[in-house]
């Protein structure tokens, strides 16, 4: 389990101030009320979120234009997180970019530890660790418990999936692509395999997340065949004294922003 950060800590402190075990029912406007924070949902241009410091209040502005309520849930816990973390700084406005959930993505994506620091608090606001581990330790892993998990907490699959990963419950790998090349990764420090250099590369042409690329992200697979098998060798590196064993590949495509979520673990 990964050590609890300045941010983590701020989100658990947070809910004891509430007296709340988790705010999954708690629309999220009510919650910054609260908090000294007024929150709005309107058109903004070229960002999905801002916020505005003043001497008693902090505004908080939500792009009214996003479509995933989920994704509007992480961006609001994002910016109160600004709200409890860094008053009086001046930050810039919040962007696709800056709200990856990962640490490290892209060295921060040169967007500083703030940003860093504000996804760790909305991810912990949102999913408190106590909640999750109770909920998923000790189950058997598959895609159906991530999206259980992020039915009861009201998020992402992408947030839940990336929550699973750094909680080292099972062995994991997550892969995002967009616009048909890899984004990210990231796996579960028990998952003891090498990618290599895959980040700003095409996915291999015999994985799932290049099938739905040559097919215009549809969905391609119904229920349980949506984990398709697939070779070790596809994504990792196999060592001439190592097999090749079987994996599943979980791909969950989104046409609009062409892109793939790859959830990668062995059988």
């Amino acid at each position: 389990m990964a050590l609890i950060t300045k941010a983590k800590f701020e989100a658990q402190k947070l809910l004891r101030e509430i007296g709340m075990e988790d705010i999954a029912e708690i629309p999220m406007d009510l919650l910054a009320a609260g908090l000294n924070a007024t929150l709005i949902e309107e058109p903004l241009r070229y960002c999905d979120g801002r916020i505005t410091f003043s001497a008693n209040r902090s505004l908080i502005k939500i792009n009214s234009k996003i479509e995933f309520p989920e994704r509007k849930r992480f961006i609001s816990a994002h910016e109160i997180g600004h709200h409890r973390l860094h008053k009086n700084m001046d930050l810039p406005p919040d962007t696709s970019l800056t709200l990856n959930v990962i640490e490290g993505a892209e060295k921060h994506l040169k967007t500083g530890k703030q940003e860093v620091e504000a996804n760790q608090f909305a991810a912990e606001l949102l999913m408190p660790s106590s909640i999750f581990l109770r909920l998923s330790k000790g189950k058997l892993f598959s895609p159906q418990l991530l999206k259980d998990l992020a039915f009861r907490f009201k998020t992402s699959l992408t947030a839940t999936s990336l929550k699973y990963v750094e909680a080292d419950l099972h062995p994991v790998c997550l892969i995002k692509t967009e616009n048909g090349n890899v984004k990210y990764f990231k796996m579960s420090p028990s998952m003891k395999c090498w990618l290599g250099d895959i980040v700003r590369l095409p996915p291999p042409a015999q994985s799932v997340a290049m099938e739905y690329i040559q097919n215009d992200y549809r969905f391609l697979y119904n229920l349980e065949e949506k984990a398709q098998s697939i070779k070790k060798s596809v994504w990792f590196t196999v060592r001439e004294w190592e097999e090749d064993e079987d994996f599943y590949e979980y791909c969950i495509p989104t046409k609009r922003y062409k892109s793939i979520l790859s959830i990668i673990w062995q059988k």
